[in-house]
């Protein structure tokens, strides 16, 4: 279905939201809001309804909600006061109440569609990940331009099919679908698989352009989505270079959505499992809002699911991250608290224990090292992290370069990062920004910081970072205005008191270049 609404244009089935013909961001869950919101427009949605239909009836905090719903505010160009497309009704819900026009998709005029059919038993699902690759949709209906989009969609199944970690089902049953509407749910029935890539193919003069999105299959859930443009001079180079590209990145997500499951040890309980789900998507909640209660919410359902089953190694490893994030944000009793990074330590530790071929065990150690100042120990834990998974890479590791003095390695780092998980936490693109910052990169730093910011704006530490940027460009009162924000939030700070315990340097030049530039800005001594 295509809504369109002002200048906008919001295609359900190629999950894109798009403004003047420029792709826009929209993180899933803000984007099936968005949906949902649109398509029941006739009537006011209750917060119920949202938690239904977007997280699956899954009890998340009242501000993950409000984050989600402003992220979405944003992103349409509507806001808190005017709400000219979405209306908060108080004690009763929102309603979308913009003008809207519905059109059917052009690639699905005059076919058939294919409705979900429950009453047939689903097929099993295979014991390692699977996927089906859809035929790719020839959006420039030139019927010559059709090889070019069968044949991505072939060598895409042939590269996947070379991965011994995935199962992947053969053209001639995904291309059964060819040129039909479908509902991703029942391809996933009907050839037994949980994930579902679709995509288009647009030719425009020289240039092409190949659209693709990985969608689960058991819950309709979008998990990724990313556009190739490239020249068409040579068109089977250009399809070699978006095969490789498309099946590496979709392995990668592919193994990110399994949560490792061929590396994790299955907890002896569904229940914890569950529990453990919840929190995760409360966590990446938080790390957004920057919200207390999203971070309590977040320790409490990991304390029911270890309840359930004290030997789950994940459930212990994200704990431990909780507790260094309440260790280093000025939150709650938490902050600074010594026993409380030991206590981190020992989760982590323990986790690591229980698999030892968990990365983001791993990770969570060389998170509690980089805070302890252990910066060598802490670079080679992340290092070891992505030996055992050369797709983990852990945003946290980028101010462990950082600190380290290795900010050139860190912006690697953070740019694999960000290309592996095109959603990624606003803290990557902050750290990204302070290693710019680092590097004397003050232009490149700039954006970096502005975009961790704007989407995390109760998250401090970047509004530091860039003061210190503005300032070292000579903007001197958008460098107040940002001291002005983290002493709002935090009107203790000092650059004696928590500034210096909070981010330490493994070389004094590196601590004075950060904090001479913090002190430009007008922070406090």
């Amino acid at each position: 279905m295509h809504y369109l609404f002002a200048d906008f244009s919001l295609d359900t089935d190629r999950r894109e939201l798009r403004r003047d013909d420029g792709l826009l961001r929209l993180e899933p869950k803000a984007f099936d809001l968005l949906v949902y919101l649109i398509a029941n427009r006739e009537r006011v949605v209750s917060k119920d309804d949202l938690l239904a239909a977007v997280w699956n009836g899954r009890i998340v905090s009242e501000s993950a909600l409000t984050t989600c719903i402003n992220a979405v505010r944003k992103v349409i160009g509507d806001n808190g006061k005017e709400q000219r497309r979405i209306k908060t009704l108080q004690r009763k819900g929102f309603r979308f109440v913009a003008d809207v026009r519905e059109e059917r998709n052009s690639r699905y005029a005059g076919v058939g569609e294919i409705s979900l059919d429950t009453s047939k038993p689903a097929l099993t699902l295979p014991a390692k990940p699977s996927i089906a690759v859809l035929p790719f949709a020839n959006l420039g209906g030139n019927p010559e331009q059709e090889y070019t989009a069968d044949g991505i969609v072939q060598d895409i199944i042939t590269e996947l099919s070379r991965r011994n970690e995935l199962f992947v089902i053969a053209r001639n049953s995904s291309f059964q679908y060819k040129g039909k509407s479908v509902d991703v749910r029942l391809v996933g029935r009907q050839l037994g698989v949980r994930y579902v890539l679709e995509g288009s193919v647009r030719r425009g003069g020289d240039r092409l352009r190949v659209s693709a999105q990985l969608v689960d299959a058991i819950t309709g859930g979008h998990r990724w989505a990313e556009h190739y443009d490239r020249n068409l001079k040579d068109v089977f180079a250009l399809q070699d270079e978006v095969v490789s590209t498309i099946a590496t990145i979709l392995t990668a997500h592919v193994k990110k959505a399994e949560v490792e499951w061929s590396r994790s040890k299955p907890p002896n309980s569904w229940l914890a499992y569950d529990y453990y789900l919840q929190a995760a998507e409360t966590y990446n909640a938080f790390l957004s809002s920057f919200s207390v209660e999203d971070l309590h919410e977040t320790q409490r359902l990991l304390r029911q699911s270890l309840a359930i089953d004290e030997n789950y190694a994940r459930s212990y490893a994200i704990l431990a991250r909780t507790l260094c994030t309440a260790w280093a944000l000025p939150l709650d009793g938490d902050f600074l608290n010594r026993d409380v990074l030991d206590r981190a330590h020992e989760l982590a530790l323990a986790a690591v224990r229980l698999d030892a071929n968990l990365p983001e065990a791993h990770g969570c150690v060389g998170c509690v090292f980089t805070h302890k100042m252990q910066s060598d120990a802490a670079i080679a834990t992340f290092e070891r992290a992505i030996a055992l998974n050369p797709s983990f890479v852990d945003w946290a590791f980028g101010l462990a370069l950082v600190s380290a003095g290795q900010s050139k390695r860190a912006i690697d780092v953070l740019a694999t990062y960000r290309r592996l998980d095109p959603f990624h936490s606003p803290i990557a693109s902050g750290y990204a920004g302070l290693a710019h910052y680092m590097l004397k990169q003050y232009e490149q730093a700039l954006p970096m910081l502005t975009d961790c910011v704007a989407r995390s704006p109760e998250f401090r530490s970047p509004h530091l970072w860039l003061a210190a940027t503005y300032a070292r460009l000579g903007r001197k009162a958008e460098a107040q205005s940002e001291v002005a924000e983290v002493l709002r939030r935090e009107p203790n700070y000092t650059l004696a008191g928590t500034a210096r315990r909070l981010i330490r340097f493994k070389y004094e030049k590196d601590d004075k270049h950060l904090f001479d530039g913090v002190r430009m800005a007008g922070a406090p001594e």
